[in-house]
């Protein structure tokens, strides 16, 4: 596979986790508002004011979710996959001596043609360890020493 369909197939990957994230957290939202709404004053008293405030929170769950997805949703837009770089930089799939990365969002681990590479977001560790290094810098994280091997 080219390297340009690499990011391609990557970038997709990347964009499913986050339009299934965003359908799962809108499906959670949509059924406490039908929960809240049905809610209706019984005879229970507490045990409905009890249900009410645990849909509020789930709502307020489901609301910073959809804050986060949605952040990573406008980063991965603001990647440019056609452009190349030798420097880490987002969109970067950088493969060291041990792991292969892709810097764009949190997605986790994905094979593509029994190749492994790990969707990272440049605000976790290893992004920040990566943006602006260059083929052959050496790196430590966590105790643990690698080498960037090649920047596509």
């Amino acid at each position: 596979m080219k390297n340009n369909q690499l990011k391609e197939v990557l970038y997709h990957y990347c964009k499913e986790f986050v339009n299934s994230k965003l359908a799962t957290i809108e499906k959670t939202i949509k059924s406490n508002q039908e929960g809240l709404a049905s809610e209706t004053k019984s005879s229970a008293g507490d045990k409905h004011e009890t249900g009410r405030a645990m849909l509020q929170l789930e709502m307020e769950k489901a609301g910073q979710q959809l804050y986060g997805v949605t952040e990573m949703k406008l980063v991965l837009e603001r990647i440019n996959i056609q452009e190349i770089s030798s420097i880490c930089k987002m969109g970067s799939i950088v493969k060291t001596n041990t792991i292969n990365y892709f810097l764009a969002i949190s997605a986790g681990k994905i094979v593509v043609e029994n190749e492994t590479f790990y969707a990272t977001s440049s605000k976790s560790p290893i992004g920040q360890l990566l943006l602006g290094k260059k083929k052959n810098d050496k790196l430590t994280l966590n105790n643990k020493e690698f080498q960037i091997e090649e920047i596509l």
